[in-house]
């Protein structure tokens, strides 16, 4: 068993699984959308962020039927948690709850292009921390 992370940046960002989480953060209309993938964001109120889980970023992934079949929205869903864990937990805005929405492309694209997707996607919500 691995230890666990010496800092809050080197952490996973925790997963949004309600509903109403993810609906929050379509209604908050701040989105970006590149060939790879849609990216909505939604800066939660300052109430919330003295639960146990702060300030860190949360996030939650999704894929409809225009993806594909069951395999291709899950495989879809696979790359985006792959891409979360590998940039959200150091480049994300704290206080943050992020949704990645998988596209048809999402599937095949190159992973440096998806990754390329995410930044700039970030970038323009101007939520990029270096």
């Amino acid at each position: 068993m691995a230890p666990p992370p010496s800092s809050s940046t080197e952490r996973r960002p925790e997963r949004l699984k309600r509903r109403a989480d993810f609906v929050r953060a379509t209604r908050a209309r701040n989105s970006a959308g590149t060939p790879g993938l849609v990216l909505q964001a939604f800066a939660r109120p300052a109430h919330e962020l003295e639960g146990p889980s702060g300030t860190a970023p949360r996030v939650g992934f999704t894929a409809s039927r225009k993806v594909g079949n069951a395999v291709a929205r899950n495989r879809a869903k696979r790359r985006l948690r792959a891409l979360a864990d590998e940039m959200l937990k150091r480049h994300a805005s704290d206080g943050h709850d992020y949704v990645l929405i998988a596209r048809q492309s999402t599937v095949t694209r190159n992973f440096t292009a998806l990754r390329a997707d995410l930044v700039r996607s970030l970038k323009k919500l101007k939520l990029w921390q270096d």
